[in-house]
């Protein structure tokens, strides 16, 4: 057991810039009764290997936010600096590449493929990168995760705590710089939660992944060394925890 590889681990890098770099960020939207600001000029630094809660009421600009760090949308103002990349500077299919190279995602809702077993979810994003050996990892990491012997059951046929379980073997099989989640505890009850947010630091040790998380569940927001606390759109706190 002690030579099998981590699936989930890197090297250590020591790099010159912050995993993510937030300059001046803002986000405005046209509605029929005019324009709406959701965020407005954020500025702030996550360093590499940090795990990192966002926080704040409905409605404070938290998904949204984790949704122009991760490339997914882009800013009215501003920029997002990721591991050194300007994502602004790059086209959706140049965003993209770096989703699929540097970045993983966790959310509320799972989002598993459901004609898919376990194994083959978690082999896609590897099939996706182009990978040659995928189903290796892929077994290894939920072997990791404690569902071993569930490789082949399909989405239907596993709990709401074993499909995240799923989830969290699909982001971290890539080896992920950075990884975002999304209420990744918000559908399940407590008890399921809080393992789930074990697992979740202990991949994150493992890997050195730089973990990003919206939540509104203070007992994890707690566990994080670095809290973002939004209000309006705002940001009203930026707090790290004394090494």
């Amino acid at each position: 057991m002690a030579d099998r590889p981590d699936p989930t681990s890197r090297p250590q890098q020591r790099a010159a810039h912050p995993a993510l770099h937030v300059d001046g960020l803002g986000k405005r939207v046209t509605l029929p009764s005019g324009e709406l600001t959701i965020l407005d000029g954020l500025t702030f630094d996550i360093a590499h290997g940090d795990t990192v809660a966002i926080v704040g009421a409905s409605g404070s600009g938290k998904s949204t936010l984790l949704s122009l760090m991760a490339g997914l949308d882009t800013p009215s103002d501003g920029r997002v600096v990721l591991d050194g990349t300007v994502l602004s500077s790059l086209d959706e299919d140049g965003r993209a590449k770096v989703r699929g190279e540097r970045v993983g995602f966790v959310f509320q809702n799972f989002q598993l493929l459901p004609s898919l077993t376990a194994l083959e979810n978690v082999m896609l994003p590897l099939e996706l990168r182009g990978d040659g050996d995928v189903e290796a990892p892929a077994r290894a990491i939920l072997e990791q995760v404690g569902l071993g012997e569930r490789l082949g059951h399909y989405p239907r046929q596993l709990s709401g705590g074993e499909q995240q379980r799923v989830a969290l073997a699909r982001a971290f099989v890539t080896r992920p710089s950075l990884l975002f989640a999304d209420e990744p505890t918000g559908n399940l009850d407590t008890h399921t939660g809080q393992a789930i947010i074990e697992l979740l630091f202990e991949l994150n040790r493992a890997a050195g992944t730089t973990l990003v998380l919206v939540t509104h569940d203070d007992h994890l927001a707690v566990r994080c060394r670095h809290r973002l606390r939004l209000d309006s759109g705002r940001l009203v706190e930026d707090e790290r925890q004394a090494a």
